[in-house]
């Protein structure tokens, strides 16, 4: 029965069958141009002029509706509020959800650290830019305020500086841009996709901007990239210098920007902190490039890697392998992960309702005609403000003459109608000054008064003289651009974020080949020939051959890994790997040093020493009884650079030089006769190559510091008299009870 019933109540319904309808289920051919143009196309220009482009004042409208409901709400001053009462104001203007509203508002912020000048003073959790795991707290738990940047934003708004519309439902005014005093379109990153053409504009420094724009006011066939150096981000790193892609950038709107990762090297803990990276991608991104290289076995210097990021900031974590070249795997990670990235420019800004793709000069150019047209319709402002000040005044001065006449027309004026036509004819004035005259109370009807009122007449006439010279003059507005352009870069600028690097090394992964890891044996002769023999061959070669009156002088068991440093009488020192030098056999000559590092005509090898790790110090003596302890990894270089300058003191000549991977003890000899044992431990080391040194052993006349060798337990009988407390010192002579045979190096 039930069943029935409700049949029948289906029945009753007109809208229950499509006969009802009227036109439903009918088929209509139509051209599908015309329905994109009557449907689509609405929507899209929607997205484009109200959502996803920002305009010349550098936001979009969802930014200027959320900043202009807190400068409402008097958020310029005091303290912050919390982030759910300023989302629920401005759903009066905005009428969206309240998470986009919120989305809005973290971007805008300090804490979530999108923007390298942020407009809003944040207190609470609002999440990192840097990191998408860093999500941000709900806005009942979070506070803001505006920054006091954005002062310059809404400065003069109330002077009929930019246009009012009625908001979504008729109950209040909005701008339709901000006042804004300075170029934000260039000093944030804003980024929008709308339909059929998006947004991305890089951010600038502030202080270089102003700088850029005064001078464009000064000169407008001025050079931007004299003064507009590069962009500059709010995460730092490196900006990768490209003045073709930069100039391009500058005239055109589009082209690319590289942005490399900034890292630091710790080597008490062997790793690498990144602190800084691009700001297209996020910390966990980078990871897990990392991590999935690592697994592929393309990275295999890394043991381990974590993001040990906190309050203080950004830390990506990558420890190192024993003898892994840091800078060398840098390089190779720029290649291979996000560490380096590429933030694509394309300036598309809205010029008066129509989207435009304009470059950084012809932006600024478009920004000091908008900011010619706000300092104009501000000095309209105020002229109309103070004539009409100055009209009333006037009318007052009139009434100064017979105050009497005033007061005696007002109480004899039957009906209250009268009153400002009484007034008019009595004075002479007309109905705005007679009205004004009219409101003004009784206790101030005297002319003490009246006098101070009527003072100001002088100054507003040359206020208002001043004012049409403003008017008359594009000079003088300008003028007072550059004024106010010189004052936001004084009080908000700062250093560069993003360091530029106009030096750097690409990766090339078609010239990098994994060098063989193999014991060596090098041979090093007086006359300067290296022979590298495979250790595991050595048993079977025969006696190392060399040419006639030359002889071996050293002799390192090694990696074929390895570094060689070989210092020469120029002060120079030339840098190769073991693997350069070609295997050869015992009864070869091996190869003469100087040809394979390409050394000048006239210079000599002195001293070669070959470096696994760059641990250790390198110990020069010269000849005036000085020594010089170095840090080995003074001679480490980020570049594959063969040749290094200063690479030892040439101020007094070199008698004697030694690597030690640790502190020992050197027996230091003098021509005198004299020996002296030095722990090296005592003295400091530099990082200075070409360091003078320290006096160790001071020298009688005549004579010099001829050599130093490793200190033998038992090469003197009393070995506390070549020690010494203090230095310098002369050291002793050697006893016959004394082995003075010096061990060579």
């Amino acid at each position: 029965m039930a069943r029935k019933k409700k049949e029948e109540v289906n029945n009753t319904n007109p809208l229950a069958d499509n006969v009802h309808i009227q036109g439903a289920g009918t088929v209509k051919d139509e051209n599908i141009i015309s329905t994109l143009k009557s449907n689509y196309m609405p929507y899209a220009m929607s997205v484009i002029l109200s959502r996803a482009i920002p305009e010349i004042d550098g936001f979009k409208p969802s930014h200027r509706k959320l900043l202009y409901t807190m400068y409402l709400m008097n958020l310029l001053q005091g303290k912050t509020i919390k982030s759910a009462n300023i989302v629920g104001r401005t759903m009066q203007l905005n009428p969206h959800g309240d998470a986009s509203i919120y989305e809005t508002m973290i971007r805008l912020s300090r804490g979530n650290e999108s923007l390298l000048y942020p407009y809003i003073e944040s207190k609470g959790n609002f999440g990192k830019a840097y990191s998408r795991n860093m999500m941000y707290a709900a806005s009942r738990y979070t506070e803001a305020k505006l920054a006091p940047i954005s002062k310059e934003l809404f400065d003069d708004i109330n002077k009929n500086t930019v246009d009012f519309v009625d908001n979504y439902d008729n109950t209040m005014k909005e701008p339709t841009l901000l006042p804004v005093t300075f170029p934000s379109i260039l000093a944030n990153v804003t980024t929008g996709i709308a339909v059929g053409m998006a947004s991305s504009i890089a951010s600038f420094n502030l202080g270089e901007l102003c700088e850029t724009t005064i001078a464009l006011i000064k000169n407008p066939d001025h050079d931007v990239s004299e003064t507009l150096l590069a962009p500059d981000f709010v995460g730092g790193g490196y900006i990768i210098f490209d003045k073709e892609e930069l100039d391009k950038i500058y005239s055109t709107g589009r082209g690319s920007v590289k942005v490399r990762a900034k890292y630091k090297y710790d080597k008490s803990y062997n790793c690498i902190d990144i602190t800084e990276i691009p700001p297209t991608t996020t910390s966990e991104a980078i990871i897990d490039k990392v991590v999935e290289l690592v697994k592929s076995n393309k990275v295999k210097e890394l043991s381990d890697i974590r993001d040990e990021t906190d309050l203080k900031g950004l830390r990506i974590t990558l420890d190192l392998k024993r003898g892994t070249d840091p800078d060398a795997l840098m390089t190779k990670l720029y290649k291979l992960t996000p560490l380096e990235d590429v933030f694509s420019c394309n300036f598309n800004v809205l010029i008066k309702g129509t989207p435009k793709v304009l470059g950084v000069k012809d932006i600024l150019n478009e920004w000091i005609e908008f900011r010619v047209e706000c300092v104009r319709r501000k000095t309209q402002f105020t002229l109309d403000k103070k004539s009409q000040r100055l009209h009333l005044l006037e009318g007052l001065k009139k009434i100064l003459l017979d105050i009497d006449k005033a007061i005696k027309i007002i109480r004899e004026t039957e009906s209250e109608a009268d009153v400002v036509p009484n007034l008019m004819i009595g004075f002479g004035i007309d109905k705005l000054q007679a009205e004004y005259v009219a409101e003004i109370k009784l206790r101030h009807l005297n002319r003490e008064y009246i006098l101070k009122r009527t003072e100001d007449i002088e100054n507003l006439k040359k206020d208002i003289e001043a004012l049409l010279a403003i008017l008359q003059s594009k000079n003088k507005q300008k003028k007072i651009i550059i004024k106010e352009l010189t004052e936001v870069s004084a009080k908000y600028s700062g250093p560069r974020k993003s360091e530029i690097l106009y030096e750097f090394e690409e990766f090339d992964a078609s010239s990098v080949t994994e060098i063989p890891d193999y014991p060596v044996t090098l041979f090093i002769t007086k006359e300067g020939y290296l022979n590298k023999i495979r250790t595991a061959n050595l048993r079977m070669s025969g006696e190392q051959k060399v040419k006639e009156g030359d002889s071996v002088l050293k002799t390192f068991e090694c990696s074929n890994k390895d570094e060689i440093l070989a210092f020469t009488d120029k002060a120079q020192v030339y840098k190769a790997r073991v693997d350069d030098f070609a295997d050869s056999k015992a009864s070869q000559l091996g190869t003469f040093v100087a040809s394979k590092l390409e050394m000048e005509s006239n210079e000599k090898v002195i001293y070669i020493c070959v470096v696994q790790e760059y641990k250790g110090y390198m110990i020069f003596g010269f000849e005036n009884g000085k020594i010089a302890k170095v840090d080995i990894s003074a001679y480490q270089t980020k570049t594959n650079r063969k040749k290094l300058l200063k690479a030892y003191s040439a101020k007094s000549p070199l008698s004697c030089i030694e690597y030690i991977k640790e502190d020992t003890e050197l027996v230091l000899c003098s021509s005198s006769g004299r020996m002296l044992i030095l722990n090296t431990g005592a003295l400091a080391s530099k990082t200075t190559k070409d360091t003078i040194g320290v006096s160790v052993m001071t020298q009688k006349k005549n004579s010099i510091l001829e050599s130093m060798h490793y200190y033998r337990e038992g090469e003197f009988e009393k070995s506390w008299r070549f020690r010494t407390k203090n230095l310098p010192a002369a050291g002793a002579v050697p006893s016959a009870a004394d082995n003075t045979d010096q061990i060579s190096f």
